[in-house]
């Protein structure tokens, strides 16, 4: 398992349209995907999952990969998440 943290910069937060860029982007990964911000947990993969977090600007986000892909998943989404969230 790989993970890493990040800083909301978005100014709303996670809300619809970079969660949807989220889901889409991480659709393209076998491995499970993992996004966890104040005590709750969702899956990257499902955009009701990640909008339940009520992520905000400022929050810290970790993302925890694991699977047969997660060293490309763990790569390509830090570079995704920098620069859409």
């Amino acid at each position: 398992m790989k993970s890493f943290d990040y800083v909301l910069k978005d100014p709303v937060g996670i809300h619809a349209r970079p969660a949807g860029l989220l889901v889409k982007e991480a659709k393209k990964y076998l491995s499970a995907i993992e996004v966890k911000s104040g005590g709750k947990s969702g899956d990257a993969k499902k955009l009701f999952s990640l909008m339940k977090l009520s992520a905000k600007c400022g929050q810290t986000v970790t993302f925890e990969i694991s699977g047969e892909d997660e060293e490309k998943a763990f790569e390509e989404l830090k570079v995704f998440i920098e620069g859409n969230l």
